[in-house]
C-alpha cells in the first residue's frame, strides 16, 4: 500500500488544479451560433441550396440557386450573364454547397465560378458537377453557368 504524504497530497493537488483550468478554459471556449428564423420567398425555378457561414469578417449568408443555365460560355461572358440573370455566378464554397444539396440541378459538366486563379489572371476556378472536383481553367474555355442570389443572416 503507498503511503500519502504531504508532498504527494501536493502533486496531486497541482493535478487536480490544471485539470480544473483547462475545463474553465473548454467551457469559455464553446461559443453559441443562433440563426433568426427565416422564411425565403423563392421565385418559380429557384432552389435552397443552404447557409454559408460567414468567414473573414463576412456576414453569414442564405444561397439561392437561380433557374436557369448558359452553356458553351466563356468566364468572361458568364460573369455578364448571372447578373442579367439577377444574380452572381457562386463561389467555389458556394460551389461545394451546391454540389452537395442540389448537385441534381446540375448536368455532369464544368461550370464557372465568379473566382479567378490568385496568381494567374487568364485563369478563373470551375467545378465539374459529375464529382465535385474543382480546379482552374482558361477564362476563354466554353464551359457552363448556373447564377445564384444571396440572403444575409443579420
Amino acid at each position: 500500500m503507498t503511503t500519502i504524504t504531504l508532498e504527494s497530497i501536493k502533486t496531486e493537488h497541482n493535478r487536480l488544479a490544471e485539470v480544473i483550468a483547462a475545463f474553465e478554459v473548454q467551457i469559455k471556449e464553446k461559443r453559441l451560433f443562433s440563426l433568426p428564423e427565416a422564411e425565403i420567398d423563392l421565385n418559380d425555378g429557384e432552389h435552397y441550396a443552404g447557409i454559408i457561414i460567414g468567414k473573414d469578417g463576412a456576414s453569414s449568408h442564405h444561397l439561392i440557386l437561380l433557374s436557369g443555365e448558359a452553356e458553351e460560355i466563356t468566364w468572361a461572358n458568364a460573369v455578364e450573364w448571372a447578373v442579367k440573370a439577377g444574380g452572381e455566378l457562386p463561389t467555389r464554397r458556394e460551389q461545394a454547397l451546391l454540389y452537395a444539396n442540389l448537385k441534381e440541378q446540375f448536368k455532369p459538366n464544368w461550370y464557372w465560378s465568379c473566382e479567378q486563379h490568385a496568381a494567374h489572371s487568364d485563369y478563373a476556378w470551375c467545378q465539374y458537377f459529375d464529382n465535385g472536383y474543382q480546379i482552374n481553367s482558361y477564362k476563354s474555355a466554353a464551359l457552363r453557368a448556373r447564377a445564384v442570389r444571396r440572403l444575409i443572416i443579420l
